[in-house]
């Protein structure tokens, strides 16, 4: 044959190429499969190492996110890798805890057995980051992913270009690369990675997306944690300290120029006091951000012209009562309040994720509940009030993926409390504990010792009446011995003896005795 003939032949024989998304996920697995992600140790010195990424390189991830999101080096600190580093050192301090099995109540059936819950690390996780805060809604997933014994690939947003590319080239400096990849590109890597099959995947993003992800998973069987953020409501009440109201929902919203999932969307208060509530927030703006926005140091810019176009465009069919300055040329959006703005206005119809504030004026608490179950569940709702009536009869007429009362954002920072979405908002939680359990296999065990067979006796063939009254009283009717005071420690003092069909059982309840027999 001639030799095109034979390279043809070859190449056609030969199997096919592995992409670079593929061959990542295939190497993260093979290592797993070594086993060297399991033992505590490794985990720790890993998150180690990631914290010592986050401390001998910020002067390189500020000069990213200032290029990306027009932030400083100080404002990067504050809302992103401070977190992180708070986050691993939590994780460090409480991993042995956590991993370690967790005894679990017993009946009188398995009063002789040893049951537990064994956390063991699910395999290789998928983390799909966002761009808004590209460290920390990618980190954070990452941080859980090792802490439980994971293999993890990190897929950084395409839309921060600078912080992607820190994240590449940086990252795998200090993390052992082939457990936890670092995988860059647009729409069609992300596509390539989805193709792949993970043991749970991470995303951040928006709704739209994340039905792409899920529908992605299902082909493997995967479990997803979607945080997909919405329009997060913010009802001021008329009685409350209205000027301090304004002044937390005016940072909350305003910071990283609106684009945080759990910015208050909207403002939701009567009509009595929309002017002061305008008011009061043009005198934050001016306190937090000068007369001069556009030049002043913490002040972010829209993340791109796209979504530059697309949130102007949604104060077309409303009144704007603070701001409305723009400079496509910048990205720059002033801060901004919409006064009057009606259900069906443009800026109602989809999350702003910008510096658009929209007041909609309701009848009082119950409009606001009417109004907010009206749409969709979102990430969070905030309320601002001095009435624990108020804010109780909120939380309980109501649902979202968290309620913050008197306050904006900093539930976001607790660690032990979940942070995830419900609903159009998402599904799954993390932070703390709950990463470690999220992306952990919580594996139920039970042994048994091989005796007591007597006590068998009332499950095999053949079923008899006598036998059903003895089920009976074991799984229904036997006295709750921790309402009793007896503790599962005192499994040792549990005296059982069995010979063939005739059973007594006897045991100590602190200093009384019980005793059952047939």
């Amino acid at each position: 044959r001639s030799k095109t003939e034979l390279r043809a032949l070859c190449h056609a024989c030969s199997p096919p190429r592995m992409s670079r998304e593929q061959l990542a996920v295939e190497r993260a697995r093979r290592a797993f499969s070594t086993g060297r992600s399991k033992p505590l140790a490794y985990r720790i010195r890993q998150l180690n190492n990631l914290r010592r990424f986050l401390v001998e390189r910020q002067s390189e991830i500020a000069e990213a996110a200032k290029k990306d999101l027009n932030r400083s080096e100080v404002g990067i600190q504050l809302f992103e890798t401070l977190g992180l580093e708070s986050e691993i050192q939590l994780v460090i301090k409480n991993l042995k805890k956590w991993a370690a099995p967790r005894a679990v109540e017993k009946n009188l059936v398995t009063l002789s057995d040893t049951l537990y819950i064994q956390p063991e690390p699910l395999g290789v996780v998928l983390v799909i980051g966002a761009w808004n805060y590209p460290w920390a809604v990618t980190l954070f997933p990452l941080i859980g992913a090792i802490a439980a014994g994971n293999a993890a690939v990190v897929k950084p947003s395409e839309v921060c270009v600078h912080t992607s590319k820190v994240m590449e080239e940086l990252l795998n400096a200090y993390l052992d690369k082939e457990l936890y990849p670092v995988v860059t590109g647009g729409v069609q890597e992300t596509q390539e990675l989805l193709k792949q099959r993970f043991d749970h995947i991470v995303y951040t993003g928006n709704s739209m997306v994340g039905r792409i992800v899920m529908e992605a998973a299902a082909k493997h069987l995967t479990p997803v944690t979607l945080e997909l953020g919405g329009k997060s409501p913010c009802y001021i009440d008329k009685d409350c300290d209205i000027p301090l109201a304004c002044r937390r929902v005016t940072w909350g919203k305003f910071t990283n120029c609106g684009q945080t999932c759990i910015a208050p969307d909207y403002v939701l208060c009567e009509a009595s006091i929309q002017d002061r509530v305008i008011d009061e927030m043009k005198k934050c703006i001016k306190e937090f951000y000068t007369d001069d926005p556009k030049s002043f140091l913490d002040y972010g810019r829209i993340i791109n012209e796209r979504h530059f176009r697309r949130i102007l465009a949604m104060t077309e069919d409303s009144t704007v009562a603070v701001g409305g300055e723009s400079d496509h040329t910048e990205c720059y959006i002033a801060p901004t309040i919409l006064r009057d703005v009606k259900a069906g206005s443009k800026v109602m119809q989809e999350e702003i994720f910008g510096p658009l504030l929209p007041i909609v004026p309701v009848s009082g608490l119950e409009g606001a509940i009417d109004f907010i179950n009206q749409g969709e569940k979102s990430l969070v709702i905030y309320v601002f009030s001095t009435d624990k009536k108020l804010i109780n009869r909120l939380i309980e007429e109501t649902s979202s993926g968290a309620v913050l009362a008197n306050d904006c954002l900093v539930h976001y920072s607790v660690s032990s409390l979940p942070f995830g979405g419900v609903g159009n908002s998402g599904m799954g939680c993390y932070h703390g504990k709950f990463s470690f359990d999220q992306l952990s296999h919580l594996r139920s065990c039970m042994v048994r010792p091989l005796k007591n067979e007597g006590m068998n006796s009332m499950r095999y063939p053949p079923h008899t009446p006598g036998k059903l009254g003895w089920a009976r009283f074991f799984l229904v009717q036997a006295p709750d011995l921790a309402l009793m005071g007896w503790r599962w420690t005192d499994a040792a003092s549990c005296h059982l003896s069995t010979v063939g069909w005739s059973t007594s059982i006897t045991f100590r309840i602190k200093y009384h005795m019980y005793e059952f027999s047939a």
